[in-house]
């Protein structure tokens, strides 16, 4: 990635607004057409979206774009909107026992509202606020019993990765007890929110489970299992790399090898699961940031500065991979820097992405995902961040302009040329394309949406967005 640095968050606000006037009208075309009996929306097809079964994890993303457009803009409508459809059908989400989503759905829903309300930007009812809490409580421990428990590496690159931990474990993934996706570093957030509201997790003979706890050792395990960090053996250890997968032999809970479902191989890197390991450490570092070391080391077992040391590993390391090795030059990644196709396009890193090129798809999804991660951890990192903070602006500026935005108000989606499963083949492929191009998903227009509202807030001086009481 090209990075300048010229570039500062105020310059971009013709572009944050052009891109929430936008959203609106898309937020509430789809929600006049679409029929939730048939499912969730999912991705767009010949620019409407469609549903894909697979899991129901959109479904918080269509309800939290709402919300989030309601915030920028401060439309009493579409906060009504979001909220209604939040309280009757965001339910099932809650208690979902089955996947390994809950910081997507509920945190876009029943989390924002709820930070509307003690921000003063909404109504403050009572019991209105008891409702979303009590929502992402229920919701943090059920995401926190998707529970397996694994063994830590114990050589010295291990032990710097896992903190000294003697025991880790991870969320399970909708695969199976098996399956440790890199995915779940951002959901997992949602345990850390049901932790600061003084909620547990409750077992036979009244074992109480620590939220906090899980949350960090499930951090610890991905960054020693999923983030390669380059000081291994490995052939394919290149520093900052994230597999899909990680696979564990439940018979006696070791590591066995990495996968992966969406991504072309567990050895190159699909960029989509990068971003949520980017996104996911910076924000982390900024909750954990904010817990006291005793109470952190009540709470864990661990101390709270080698956590952050090897949370601080697993930010820095999937970023500077995501801006030296998987983006072309103005910050947007193809699908997966392995896939057989990317051989054909020359030096791609060296000019700006080609979403129309005829051998393989760009996924701006990804770079939505990433370019908050990167501002995110360049705030937390403060002057020695810089760099990341202006490779967050650069991509953000990209993806709120053409051929990226999407204006036509004949398309649903906001975030053009974004994509699902390459590898099954589920994303549309336009008439006289060899890839799928120009499509949007509904991840990729809530993670656009995210990314605007933290910048506009930085823009205007408003209080700094998180997913935690800051």
């Amino acid at each position: 990635m090209k990075i300048p640095t010229n570039i500062d968050a105020a310059s971009l606000k013709p572009a944050l607004q052009r891109t929430f006037e936008l959203a609106a009208r898309k937020v509430r075309a789809i929600d006049r057409r679409w029929d939730s009996g048939k499912g969730t929306p999912v991705f767009t097809v010949k620019g409407q979206y469609t549903s894909r079964g697979w899991t129901e994890w959109t479904q918080g993303f269509q309800y939290g774009c709402a919300i989030l457009c309601a915030d920028a803009m401060g439309d009493e409508k579409l906060l009504e909107l979001g909220r209604k459809r939040t309280v009757d059908q965001m339910a099932a989400h809650v208690t979902h026992i089955g996947v390994h989503d809950h910081g997507f759905n509920n945190l876009s829903t029943y989390g924002n509202l709820r930070r509307l309300v003690l921000e003063g930007r909404t109504r403050h009812n009572v019991w209105e606020l008891a409702f979303y809490e009590m929502a992402l409580k229920a919701s943090g421990a059920v995401q926190a019993a998707r529970w397996q428990g694994t063994h830590p590496a114990r050589d010295a690159a291990g032990i710097k990765r896992t903190a000294g931990a003697q025991q880790l474990g991870y969320i399970y993934s909708f695969n199976g007890p098996h399956s440790l996706f890199v995915d779940t570093m951002r959901t997992t957030r949602i345990l850390g929110v049901a932790w600061q509201l003084g909620h547990r997790l409750m077992h036979e003979n009244d074992k109480a489970a620590d939220l906090l706890k899980r949350s960090v050792l499930h951090g610890l395990a991905t960054n020693q299992y999923v983030v390669f960090h380059g000081d291994s053996e490995h052939t394919y250890d290149v520093r900052g790399r994230t597999a899909h997968e990680a696979v564990f032999n439940r018979n006696d809970g070791l590591f066995r090898c990495r996968s992966s479902q969406q991504g072309y191989s567990p050895f190159s890197t699909w960029t989509r699961g990068l971003a949520w390991a980017v996104l996911g450490y910076a924000e982390q570092l900024e909750f954990l940031a904010t817990i006291d070391d005793a109470t952190f080391k009540n709470s864990v077992g661990l101390k709270k500065a080698d956590v952050m040391r090897a949370f601080e590993m697993g930010a820095i390391d999937t970023a500077d991979h995501y801006i030296h090795d998987v983006t072309a030059s103005d910050g947007i990644p193809y699908w997966d820097d392995g896939a057989p196709g990317m051989s054909k396009l020359g030096e791609w890193r060296d000019r700006p992405a080609d979403p129309f090129n005829d051998h393989e798809p760009v996924d701006a999804s990804a770079a939505a995902i990433a370019a908050q991660g990167l501002l995110r951890l360049g705030a937390y990192l403060g002057r020695k961040g810089s760099r990341y903070t202006h490779a967050g602006l650069t991509v953000a500026r990209t993806l709120m302009a053409e051929p990226y935005l999407s204006t036509s108000t004949k398309h649903e989606g906001l975030l053009l040329h974004s994509v699902y499963h390459r590898p099954n083949n589920w994303d549309f492929i336009p008439p006289g394309s060899r890839i799928p191009c120009g499509e949007s998903s509904l991840w990729g227009d809530y993670h656009l949406l995210e990314l605007a509202v933290y910048l506009q807030r930085v823009v205007e001086k408003r209080p700094y967005l998180t997913f935690f009481d800051a």
